[in-house]
């Protein structure tokens, strides 16, 4: 396989390409940033927590009043958001879960674990046993001290990041400006998808749809370009490098093979781009090219087969997106799921067939009719990636869609 391919594997090209392309740098200042990339490391502007804060709803207590068979005075609460009242000898004072911890408490006691009256509690015996100094206190600055790195750049930003963003005071957050991507579709039998009269050799263009819809779920994306090309060698080399002019990253579907029309190669290769490979050891997929222009830009030319096009485009374009974004994690990290049959036939190539959940860690195969079968596509969860030769049920890696 190594002496027909430049690549062993999809990892190896995926990393190879990879190590060729431009990072966005610019930034941006947004005030929505989920799912955009962080331009720069988040520093906390305060100790998090800000001071000492109960970790529970109960009582805040010195220790030597931690006495059995003695009904201790409460005298005052603590609720969040105030400043904590004095504590006074001999007494607890009632606390609620991120109140600030009165000066001379050493410790919190479940209310759980007392026996409460209207003005006092008395001690159950795990409280007695069990409470030690620090029970039930969070220290000041235990998430992170003032001036501390919180949040590393090159993190996509989700919900839970930007609850943390918040919590530190941003309100605008610095991130890298979005890849600008290219789709250029090709073929002179595709049509648009709101044709209402097709002839039989005519097809609507789902890979422009497919495309573009993957695209649409990367927040870090803007598509600036999207354009159906007939199979024309000067109307393709027009529109591509156009495209290389306006974007960072160009995504091709159909002309990528060995037919009389099949000039994508050609024209990638004319304008100057270095082709990293082109045909992979994959099905379905084999003849993919991927290549990177002149200024560290991304090109892939995707088979022309509607579901070769997708796989393809989920599988490479989008990690290699998510680098030149400037994604600290930027490799897919699939889950491992286990065919509930076995695969009924080899092939000597890495093949990403169409799958579907069926419980926690288990998939079964959709049966597809090759790679132009959209209702199959359309009734899978994402595909399986089978080593070649290998027969067994896995478990594989399983991308969802």
């Amino acid at each position: 396989m190594n002496d027909l391919f430049a690549f062993s594997d999809p990892e190896s090209a995926l990393l190879a390409v990879a190590d060729e392309l431009a990072v966005v740098s610019e930034i941006d200042t947004v005030d929505l940033p989920c799912g955009r990339v962080l331009a720069l490391p988040v520093l906390a502007d305060r100790d998090s927590p800000a001071a000492d804060v109960s970790a529970m709803d109960g009582y805040a207590i010195r220790l030597e009043d931690l006495q059995s068979d003695v009904d201790l005075p409460v005298s005052d609460q603590c609720p969040p958001g105030v400043q904590p009242p004095t504590m006074k000898p001999g007494h607890a004072i009632r606390i609620f879960t991120g109140a600030v911890i009165p000066s001379e408490c050493q410790a919190v006691v479940k209310r759980e674990d007392t026996v409460e009256s209207p003005n006092s509690i008395r001690f159950l015996p795990t409280a007695l046993e069990l409470t030690k100094e620090g029970d039930h206190i969070r220290r000041q600055g235990e998430n992170a001290a003032v001036g501390d790195a919180v949040l590393d750049s090159g993190l996509v930003v989700t919900s839970a990041l930007t609850a943390a963003l918040a919590n530190f005071g941003i309100t605008s957050t610095k991130v890298l400006r979005k890849l600008r991507v290219a789709i250029l579709t090709t073929g002179d039998e595709v049509l648009p998808p709101a044709t209402k009269s097709l002839s039989p050799w005519q097809l609507r263009n789902s890979n422009a749809a497919a495309v573009a819809a993957i695209m649409s779920e990367l927040a870090y994306v803007d598509v600036v370009k999207q354009e159906h090309v007939r199979d024309n060698r000067d109307a393709l080399t027009e529109a591509f490098e156009q495209a290389v002019r306006e974007a960072d990253v160009v995504l091709m579907t159909g002309g990528v093979s060995k037919g009389d029309y099949d000039y994508v190669p050609d024209v990638i290769a004319d304008a100057g781009a270095n082709i990293r490979f082109h045909g992979l050891p994959i099905r379905p997929g084999k003849p993919i090219l991927g290549a990177v222009t002149k200024a560290g830009g991304l090109v892939l030319a995707l088979p022309g087969n509607p579901v070769s096009a997708t796989i393809n485009c989920h599988r490479f374009a989008v990690p290699l997106i998510r680098k030149m974004a400037g994604c600290q994690h930027w490799m897919s990290k699939p889950e491992l799921a286990t065919l509930v049959e076995p695969i009924r036939k080899t092939i000597p190539l890495h093949a990403m067939l169409l799958a579907r959940l069926v419980g926690p860690g288990l998939a079964e195969l959709v049966p597809a009719k090759g790679s132009g079968d959209l209702v199959a596509m359309a009734q899978s969860d994402g595909y399986v990636c089978v080593s070649p030769q290998e027969d067994s049920p896995g478990p594989w890696p399983f991308f969802r869609w």
